[in-house]
Parts: C-alpha cells; sequence; structure tokens
C-alpha cells in the first residue's frame, strides 16, 4: 500500500499526463470498461464480467471515436484488465494511458511520445536525464531509433526471420534483447514483423513489415504504437488469424468485434499509442517493481 507521499507523487504524475494532453488541444475522454466483444488477442487473455468482458485496452473505443464521431486527438486514462497477469512488472488491474492523433504515422507519433516523456520526467522532478536501476538514462532528443531486424543482429544469437519461423522471436527478444535496449538513452524498438503487428498497418515499401513501435528504457517497455490499420478486409483476416491461436490455447472461442471493423471504412489515417502509466511511474520514481507505484496490490484486497 502506497503511503501518503507516494500517492501524492503519482498524483502529481497524472496531473502532469492531463496537463501536457490538454495543453496540445487534445480531448480526455472516457469509454465504457465492460464490453461485450474485443479485440481478439492471442497474448491477453480477458477477465469475463458476467456475459461481457472487462477491457483489455480501451482501443476499441476509441477508434470508433475517430471514426464515427469525428474526433482528431484524443486521450484516456483508465483501468484495464488482463487475466493471470503478475509478477515484479504486471498486475492483473493496471492503469493504460491511450492516445490517438489523425493524419499522423508512427514516424510522427514517436517524436510526440519523446517530448511527452520527457515534459512528464521535468513535471516530476527530473531535469535531462533519469537514474534507473544503477543506469543513468539521458532524456535529450534525439532518442535512439532501432528496427527490430538490428536489434536480433545486434544482440540475438538468431536472426529475426529465423526467430519467427522457429517460434521462439518472444523468447529471444525478452532473453536476449529486451535488456539491453535503453540503457543510456530510450529506444525507439520499430518495424516489426507485421505477423506481430495485427492492428498496425503495413509499411508501404515492405509489406512484411508493420509500422509498429515500443519505447524502452533500461530494459523495460513502456508503451507500444503504431499507424493504424484502416483496411476493413485485411484487419479482418488477421483478428481471424488471431481467433484461431486463441482456439489453439484452449481458451472460449471469442468473437470478431463487427462494429469495430464497420467502423474502420471510416477512420483516417492515424497513429495511436498505450503506454503502462505504472510502468512510467517505475522508471520515475525509481523503483524496482510495480507493487511500489499502486494503491493496493491484489494480494492485499
Amino acid at each position: 500500500m502506497l503511503n501518503e507521499s507516494g500517492l501524492k507523487k503519482r498524483a502529481q504524475l497524472i496531473q502532469a499526463i492531463r496537463r501536457f494532453f490538454i495543453d496540445r488541444d487534445y480531448i480526455e475522454v472516457e469509454t465504457p470498461l465492460r464490453l461485450p466483444v474485443l479485440i481478439p488477442e492471442e497474448h491477453n487473455e480477458p477477465v469475463e464480467s458476467g456475459s461481457h468482458f472487462l477491457q483489455t485496452s480501451p482501443e476499441i473505443c476509441m477508434k470508433r471515436l475517430l471514426a464515427e464521431a469525428g474526433c482528431r486527438k484524443i486521450f484516456q486514462i483508465c483501468k484495464c484488465f488482463r487475466n493471470k497477469e503478475r509478477g515484479d512488472r504486471h498486475i492483473p488491474e493496471f492503469t493504460m494511458l491511450e492516445w490517438y492523433r489523425t493524419h499522423c504515422d508512427y514516424l510522427a507519433l514517436m517524436e510526440e511520445c519523446e517530448d511527452f516523456i520527457i515534459d512528464v520526467a521535468r513535471a516530476t522532478g527530473h531535469s535531462r536525464s533519469i537514474s534507473v536501476r544503477g543506469n543513468t538514462v539521458n532524456l535529450e532528443k534525439p532518442w535512439e531509433r532501432l528496427t527490430v531486424s538490428d536489434a536480433f543482429a545486434q544482440y540475438g544469437p538468431v536472426s529475426m526471420n529465423h526467430a519467427l519461423e522457429q517460434g521462439i522471436f518472444d523468447e529471444m527478444l525478452c532473453s536476449y534483447i529486451e535488456p539491453q535496449l535503453g540503457m543510456k538513452k530510450p529506444v525507439f524498438l520499430y518495424d516489426y514483423p507485421v505477423a506481430l503487428g495485427a492492428l498496425a498497418r503495413s509499411k508501404r515499401d515492405n509489406p512484411a513489415l508493420a509500422e509498429r513501435f515500443e519505447i524502452y528504457i533500461a530494459g523495460l517497455e513502456l508503451a507500444n504504437g503504431f499507424s493504424e490499420l484502416t483496411d476493413q478486409s485485411e484487419q479482418q483476416k488477421r483478428f481471424e488469424a488471431e481467433l484461431q491461436l486463441i482456439k489453439k490455447q484452449g481458451r472460449a472461442a471469442a468473437e470478431l468485434p463487427l462494429k469495430f471493423l464497420a467502423s474502420l471504412s471510416k477512420l483516417p489515417d492515424a497513429a495511436g499509442i498505450a503506454l503502462g502509466v505504472d510502468r512510467l511511474a517505475m522508471v520515475l520514481f525509481q523503483v524496482e517493481t510495480i507493487d511500489q507505484v499502486v494503491s493496493f496490490i491484489p494480494e492485499d484486497l
């Protein structure tokens, strides 16, 4: 349980996040936490709530606001839920920040991410650098940009393509690559294989890759962003592939989010990102576990 000092620090962080987006003319939105159908995801198991599910992300509703409500720039700070997630960096109920911009791609979003983290770091008492687990990380722009293929070549025992073919991509990424990322400057790991970017637009000059990136600071993954896929037919094919993977896991059959799919024809070019607020707090407050930045942990309830 956080004491009063810890609660105050967390409150200051949340206030700094809101100020950043309000000053940039974003609209803060609220969308339902409990939904009849979610985006099918192989790696995220949802929590059931009667005949509905608790959201694993607000993405499905936020992108419908871009498509159907005419919104251009929106953000949301909300609770998300993922079953069977518990560890030093994971908790079943966590706080997510998501923001979306129309007429934007993943490269422009990277630049905004730099501004955002520098701004909230300054607002929480940091200057040009932060100390994370004994590493001094320089926040000054520009941050390092590293393709996934180059990261495997630099740090992995096998190539990216070999890891994909052998079904060991996640194992190689977690064991060999992530621990090396962002030790001196934050890193954008970008251009993921398209098979690992289910909602991301394919690169026009290389359709085998997705316009997707993740942010790492001192080996900790903070955020996942991408240029949005707006092709309804392609998105449905990717969802159907995810449904087959979910079925192979023995999980209950999921449904296609048909209303979301129907909205894609109205979605302009856009980019969006999900950032873990609790993990950002871990970095800025210089602590080792997620338990040290949340008001209550599940075991105390």
